[in-house]
């Protein structure tokens, strides 16, 4: 019997093809005779501690417009699931949140990529401060007087909302910007969050650096070289990707994390490093394959589903 394989995600419609990391597991998964059935996560329901989706079997080729192929509705038994990946996008909002809360309700049954109480447990910016001298002076609150203070310190700064995504809301700050109050209205009133402050990292210029661990591994890499003008690398927003290789200082900081992410359950990461620093520990919906595997001519997908396929394994459960 091959694995039961289901995709919590974003409408298959959207997906650039070239680009997307979770097409190109889906198709490694149908190679190696996984069944793949797909649901968004608005179509998740639990009813008295049973969780079912209404859910489509998928097939997937690499076409431009004739990329899938999906079956009939079916409401399916979560729980009879082998595998189940999480790869909607953020933003990182209470309908996230419950997903997570929804799915642990199979976790025993169903292994989930990415585990979804680390998941929750674990936001992108907030999970990075948890690891001493990995990341740039970082303040966040929505305390006036303390932003204004880390600015005072540090002159030229990076604002940013605590659970936003993509570049979405980054601002880059010189020391004579007059627009810093205006921000922090703009982020703190309508959401109530604290932001986000960090230390401009002039190192940007040069590249934001996305590194994929697998079971806390550094697998590969790709350097995001931000547009000129532009203070975000990320390949969404006119970012370039170039090849690139690991720095001493990162494999340093993937040593020191790697414990930590596989002890929580999160087997596929991407880590985000400018210059010498960690900004950033994605494990909801990471991406990066796709531009690794043709700047380095790997197959990255092919670890994933390797380091899935031995979890199976070890659950006592092989595929036929």
């Amino acid at each position: 019997m091959s694995f039961a394989v289901a995709f919590q995600m974003d409408p298959m419609e959207g997906i650039n093809i070239d680009a997307d990391s979770t097409f190109v597991l889906q198709l490694e998964a149908q190679a190696r005779g996984h069944a793949l059935y797909h649901y968004p996560p608005r179509l998740l329901s639990l009813r008295d501690g049973r969780l079912t989706a209404r859910a489509r079997r998928l097939e997937v080729k690499r076409e431009r417009g004739n990329h899938f192929r999906l079956g009939p509705a079916e409401l399916i038994d979560l729980a009879a699931m082998d595998v189940i990946l999480m790869r909607q996008d953020p933003p990182f909002d209470m309908a996230y949140i419950t997903a997570t809360h929804l799915l642990e309700h199979v976790r025993d049954e169903v292994l989930i990529v990415n585990d979804p109480i680390a998941v929750r447990n674990a936001p992108e910016k907030l999970f990075a401060t948890h690891f001493d001298g990995l990341m740039p002076p970082t303040l966040i609150t929505s305390d006036r007087d303390e932003i204004a203070a880390f600015r005072k310190e540090h002159g030229e700064i990076i604002v940013k909302p605590l659970f936003g995504n993509g570049g979405a809301g980054v601002f880059h700050l010189r020391p004579d910007d007059d627009n810093l109050n205006a921000l922090v209205e703009m982020f703190t009133g309508p959401g109530r969050e604290p932001i986000v402050v960090q230390r401009y990292l002039p190192e940007v210029r040069r590249g934001d650096k996305r590194i994929v661990l697998i079971e806390g591994e550094p697998v590969g890499a790709v350097l995001r070289v931000p547009a000129p003008g532009e203070a975000r690398a990320n390949l969404h927003v006119g970012g370039r990707p170039e090849k690139t290789g690991l720095t001493p200082r990162e494999r340093g900081i993937c040593a020191a994390i790697g414990p930590a992410l596989v002890e929580q359950g999160l087997l596929f990461v991407g880590i985000d490093v400018i210059g010498d620093y960690l900004t950033e520990i994605n494990v909801t919906s990471p991406t990066g394959i796709q531009e690794i595997n043709r700047l380095d001519g790997v197959k990255l997908e092919a670890k994933v589903w390797d380091a899935i396929e031995k979890r199976m394994a070890e659950r006592g459960r092989k595929p036929g």
